[in-house]
């Protein structure tokens, strides 16, 4: 049973003075809690060897895809399929993703839950809350499976450099920039994407931000900010699967720009095959004696405890927990139930003694470079928290 350490709770104050705006769930409870999750160095390096091995995992299971036309068993939707397959020949790169994984503490296996390939959020709380809450308790700061930010800063400068060292970036950059963009309105989108920024700023690119709604797309010549400064890079919180699904013909013209090369967007469209849960399967099918996959397919698991979930979907929505006989154990709704399903044989989580389950998140840029918790219940929705680590 997992007994998690109380310690001080920064000040909502404090943590608006960093910038973070979303430390207070709707229900007037605190969405970063003032408990520490202790952790042990062969248990880190573990989380740092699983994240590894399975995006080199990932890796093989996308060519796969690719090589098999697959992209309908992934929902993959159709007018991305060509911007997919040109970022994956291009070599594009993937600038972040984050990993959740079931187990790794108290004593229990670690197992893929799914892989945030495209979008994934957590990113300030992982990288400066859980930093800054042993900092205010007087603790080792530094005692954390975390550097986060650095491997993403490093990763940026990567855009350059290629395969040659990162700190050679001077020698490749003439004046580069990168846009930056997500929807108005949503604050922990904003910050996420404003802390990126703040990120490649820092990797030395000139950069700028602004709304969703605000950029200008030009086949021709590019991605443009309302100053109509036209730019190198763009990145986009954003899922890949709603662009595909606009009415405007916003995927026609970012093909377009993918295929002149006028603007590298990122994450890369082909980040999307590594965000479909249909991928799971083929993971299970190609790699079937891995420790950390669980049987995944997309008919139901016969006789086995397991959960439902639809190809697309986040924080839980559309999530089904059936026991060994088929019989509904937990379910949440949500507005994801149009894409397939797959069926993925259940995984024990650690739990306190309240029966709370705590699942791990760990990123990945290059390599395995954060970790943070989520605590909830028995399926993760919305309302989980995050709970920060430190490493005995």
């Amino acid at each position: 049973m997992l007994q998690t350490e109380i310690v001080q709770p920064i000040s909502n104050a404090l943590m608006e003075e960093l910038g973070m705006t979303w430390h207070t769930d709707s229900d007037g409870t605190p969405y970063i809690l003032n408990e520490i999750i202790p952790v042990t160095p062969d248990e880190a390096e573990a989380y740092y060897t699983a994240a590894n091995e399975l995006y080199a995992m990932y890796v093989e299971a996308a060519q796969y895809v690719i090589d098999q036309e697959l992209f309908p068993a992934l929902d993959i939707p159709f007018n991305l399929v060509t911007q997919i397959k040109r970022s994956w020949e291009r070599d594009d790169l993937h600038l972040y993703g984050r990993f959740d994984l079931a187990g790794g503490i108290d004593g229990l296996p670690i197992k893929l839950i799914e892989f945030n390939a495209d979008t994934p959020t957590s990113l300030f709380e992982t990288a400066v809350l859980q930093w800054a809450l042993l900092k205010a308790n007087g603790m080792d700061e530094a005692s954390q499976f975390n550097n986060l930010y650095a491997a993403i800063q490093k990763n940026f400068q990567r855009l350059l450099t290629g395969e040659d060292a990162p700190e050679n970036f001077a020698h490749y950059y003439q004046y580069q920039n990168i846009l930056f963009s997500s929807l108005a309105g949503l604050a922990e989108d904003e910050r996420t994407t404003r802390f990126l920024q703040q990120m490649a700023s820092d990797a030395g690119f000139q950069t700028d931000y602004c709304y969703m709604n605000e950029a200008a797309f030009s086949e021709q010549q590019g991605i443009f900010n309302p100053q109509h400064t036209r730019f190198d890079y763009w990145f986009k919180l954003y899922p890949w699967e709603d662009i595909a699904l606009q009415t405007d013909g916003i995927t026609g013209i970012l093909d377009d720009i993918s295929r002149q090369q006028t603007c590298t967007i990122l994450n890369p469209a082909y980040t999307l095959l590594f965000q479909s849960k249909g991928i799971m399967k083929i993971l299970y099918e190609l790699f079937p004696d891995s420790p950390y996959l669980l049987e995944t397919r997309t008919e139901p698991l016969q006789g086995k405890k397991q959960v439902i979930k639809t190809m697309f979907g986040r924080e839980g929505a559309n999530t089904t927990i059936l026991d060994a006989n088929g019989r509904v154990l937990k379910s949440l709704g949500g507005e994801y139930d149009n894409y397939h399903k797959v069926y993925q044989a259940f995984a024990e989580f650690p739990q306190d003694r309240e029966g709370r389950s705590y699942q791990a998140g760990v990123f990945y840029a290059w390599e395995a470079c954060g970790l943070g918790f989520r605590r909830g219940w028995d399926i993760l929705d919305d309302m989980s928290k995050f709970v920060s680590h430190r490493i005995l």
